[in-house]
């Protein structure tokens, strides 16, 4: 049988590394993902909206969307 190799855990949280990276509040995240799993083993409802919406980086910050100026022609 294949041997796989260990995945990368931060320390505080147990969650992976992966999948907290780039997050402002990584705690806050590692949360989400730890309440979600609960639900989803539980067999309980997961708003899905939600989950993604906090899972991509479309939760509001500002990351580079900065407004490309166009130069007026003379």
């Amino acid at each position: 049988m294949a041997k796989f190799r260990k995945v990368a855990k931060d320390k505080k949280t147990g969650v992976a590394k992966k999948y907290l990276s780039g997050a402002k509040n990584k705690a806050k995240k590692a949360a989400e993902i730890k309440r979600t799993a609960k639900k989803y083993a539980a067999g309980e409802y997961i708003d899905l909206k939600a989950v993604e919406r906090s899972r991509t980086g479309k939760d509001g910050s500002k990351k580079s969307t900065a407004k490309k100026t166009t130069k007026r022609k003379r």
